[in-house]
């Protein structure tokens, strides 16, 4: 028995680094798709844009998601949910699967993909932060440092990075770069999502939670896309060329990834969740380097370094929690929302 027991308990270690390996290189991923569609233009245009990539993605997402929960999406369990559940569901929906997708890919073409995996790290402190100052809840002294570490790792990735024409004037005299300021913003968008949900959606269902979530974000996405830039932006939509990666990247990325991820949640506890989650950064710089070529710059190796000891004393914080004191288990769309940026 016990065994068998250790058995699952592996499986679901093994689903969650091969999760954590696909959506570590989802950025770069991105970028590389971006990169091959700008060098193959049809008509003028780029088919495999990042808004094409979005949309698409979302949508076979959404398939998926649909088809794997079918039996928990059913009217009697819809019904169940409260109206005032709905417009917090709808709310948390437009704010991950829409506006949060939106700026890291936005972010992702105008910065490098070291700066999207690195400062998107920061939502770990907000998060922490707004627990303990709205939920009450209590943190050890590694925990704390752990994210006072990870907020200064990010703020030197910020503050060392050369001067570029793109950066913004925040006053005083400060200025950042476009793509940090967009990620910034995305991490500050996840960090208010999560609590949200932490506070609102614990008794939602994780099938109806992603796949309510994801039909929002496509939806909201493609109206307000359409609603900026006109129903043009999207012409290139249904090209052979766009959906031959587009199958590769959501067969993989997609599909793969979300597979993946699910089955670890399943087979797993919160602390091997939150463990495999935090190599979620070094992935992505990894990724970065093999499929992009991208070395990480002096700021990215400071700022990386202090993030990569924020993470390592987060986790101590978590094991001694764990051990001293009988932990509330996080709600299903907690455990699914660890990692940032998922391809969707």
């Amino acid at each position: 028995m016990n065994q068998r027991a250790e058995t699952f308990a592996f499986s679901g270690r093994v689903y969650l680094m091969t999760a954590v390996l696909i959506f570590g290189a989802a950025n770069a991923v991105t970028r590389k798709l971006t990169e091959i569609g700008a060098a193959n233009f049809t008509g003028g245009s780029n088919p495999v844009s990042f808004c094409n990539v979005l949309f698409v993605g979302n949508l076979c997402a959404l398939v998926m998601l649909a088809l794997l929960y079918r039996r928990q999406c059913r009217l009697p369990a819809l019904r169940q949910i409260p109206w005032k559940q709905w417009l917090t569901l709808t709310l948390v929906a437009t704010l991950s699967a829409a506006i949060v997708p939106t700026l890291i890919f936005t972010a992702l073409s105008v910065t490098a993909v070291n700066n999207v995996v690195l400062i998107s790290q920061i939502d770990t402190p907000l998060v922490l932060a707004l627990s303990v100052v709205l939920l009450g809840d209590r943190v050890n002294t590694w925990v704390a440092l752990g994210a006072s570490l990870a907020f200064v790792g990010v703020a030197l990735t910020v503050l060392l990075q050369p001067a570029t024409s793109d950066r913004v004037a925040m006053g005083s005299g400060f200025q950042i770069g476009l793509g940090e300021l967009l990620t910034l913003l995305a991490a500050v968008f996840k960090a208010i999502s999560d609590i949200i949900s932490k506070i609102s959606l614990q008794h939602v269902p994780l099938g109806i939670f992603n796949v309510f979530r994801m039909l929002v974000g496509t939806v909201v996405f493609f109206t307000a896309t359409a609603g900026l830039y006109g129903p043009e932006h999207f012409m290139d939509v249904a090209s052979p060329f766009l959906w031959q990666w587009m199958v590769i990247y959501s067969a993989v990325i997609v599909v793969g990834g979300q597979l993946a991820w699910f089955s670890g949640l399943k087979q797993s506890s919160a602390s091997e969740i939150s463990l495999a989650a935090a190599f979620n950064p070094l992935v992505g710089v990894i990724a970065a380097y093999l499929i992009l070529s991208e070395a990480p710059t002096l700021a990215q190796y400071i700022g990386g370094g202090v993030i990569l000891i924020g993470i390592a004393c987060n986790q101590i914080g978590l094991q001694r929690l764990a051990a001293s004191q009988a932990l509330k288990q996080p709600s299903a769309a907690e455990m699914y929302d660890k990692v940032t940026y998922k391809g969707v």
